[in-house]
């Protein structure tokens, strides 16, 4: 959880100050920060979601095919 933790300080860091300094706003900045991380959490896990799907069928056609190989 400590992991999790200080990787998002540093998230909101970054987009803290990547807002800030392309616009000099405090209140652009602050706003950014919450906002972006919070959409990108709910990005990611829909993306962890299609990939695992995706690793599921991996997993299956090269299951197929192996036994396909193994059964001639």
């Amino acid at each position: 959880m400590t992991k999790t933790m200080t990787f998002a300080a540093l998230h909101f860091s970054v987009a803290f100050t990547v807002t800030y300094l392309l616009t000099g706003s405090l209140l652009v900045g602050g706003a950014v920060a919450l906002v972006e991380p919070a959409i990108n959490t709910v990005v990611f896990y829909f993306h962890e979601k299609v990939w695992k799907r995706y690793d599921a069928k991996k997993k299956h056609t090269l299951s197929t095919s192996s036994s396909v190989i193994h059964s001639h």
